[in-house]
Parts: structure tokens; sequence; C-alpha cells
């Protein structure tokens, strides 16, 4: 499917986990679309290993499994994305595309399980503090995939005082990582998503 559409190059195929961090490694692509249950080295195995190993490339699940059991240690690990195999191939290379860029692509049902967790996990306290002019700031450029690097240069300000930002962010949302502040910000009407291009 992917060798017919322009734009995309199927680097390898790899058959398990393990053989997927081997020829990640080796033809460093910019996507990976991992499945979750192969033989052997499973994916979320497959994506902690690629993120020990500091390997680039982005990684897109593509599984039948939409479980909290099974969401949650691959976006912990440092899945980009999660989708469902009865995505349309237009949602598909939309993702992938997507990936590319660092942003999150979820299916809708995926979305759905982490807003409740985060909704669950993150009630603001009834006397929480509002977040900065400045950590929105910083929030919405994350939200839209920068990096701590990009972000800081964007607002001429260093990667230690970013992260200092972000810090400031989880404490107030209660949350403990990015991709958890960014849903916190879109639940509570913090951030608002991008019209569409």
């Amino acid at each position: 499917m992917f060798t017919g559409e322009p734009g995309f190059a199927v680097l390898g195929e790899a058959a398990d986990g393990a053989a997927a961090v081997e020829l990640a490694a080796r033809l460093a692509p910019d996507v990976v679309l991992m499945d979750l249950r192969m033989p052997g080295t499973d994916g979320v195995t497959a994506i902690t290993r690629m993120a020990e190993r500091g390997l680039p490339a982005r990684v897109l699940v593509l599984t039948t499994y939409d479980t909290d059991a099974d969401v949650l240690p691959a976006i912990e690990a440092g899945a980009t994305g999660y989708l469902l195999k009865d995505a349309t191939p237009a949602e598909l290379f939309r993702a992938v595309r997507a990936a590319a860029r660092g942003e999150s692509a979820l299916s809708p049902p995926v979305a759905s399980l982490l807003v409740g967790r985060v909704r669950a996990a993150a009630s603001p306290a009834p006397d929480a503090e509002p977040l900065s002019p400045r950590e929105l700031e910083v929030l919405g450029l994350i939200a839209r995939g920068g990096t701590n690097r990009e972000v800081a240069a964007r607002l001429f300000i260093s990667e230690a005082t970013v992260k200092t930002h972000l810090l400031h962010v989880y404490a107030k949302l209660g949350v403990k990582d990015r991709a958890a502040a960014v849903a916190a910000a879109f639940e509570r009407g913090l951030l608002r998503p991008a019209p569409p291009s």
C-alpha cells in the first residue's frame, strides 16, 4: 500500500520486535509502524529498546488492541501515535505523515481512552493555580509537536527555562509528562485545536 503512494518509501520489514529494532538502527527510517503482539520480542519492548538506543525514528503503533493494558504501556514507552488496524488507507497515510512531523496520531477510540484516563488522573483541585501566559505559550508549542529546543528558539529562552516551565505546568495540572499535560490542557479548554489547514 505504501509503495504505490507518493512521498513514501518502504525501507524494510521485520517479523518481530527484535528485528525491528535492528532494522531501525541500520536503515534510520523516519517512521516505524509497530504491531504490539508479535512472536519473540513484543512491540512495547521494541519501542523501549529503540528509545534506550536513542534511535530517532518515530513509532506509530498499528494494532487491533485498544485496551488500557495495551495503549498506555505503548505510549509510555515512547510511541508517537496509536492506530487501530481498521483505519482506512487515507487515515494511515495521514497518521504516518503526522508521526514523521513528531505529531501524535491517535485513533478516536484510543484518544477517548486517553482523555478518560487524564480526566480521572488529573482532576484539578478547586484551588489549582492557573497557568501563566508563558506556560500556556510553551504548552501550546509543545502541543504542536515542538521539541524543547524548538520551543526555546521560538521564544528566545533557554532549553532549561522551557523545562522549568514544563515542570510548573505538570505540577499545576497534576500530570507527569508532556503528553498528559497537552491532553489535560485540551480537556480543560486551556488549549484549542488548530483549525484544519
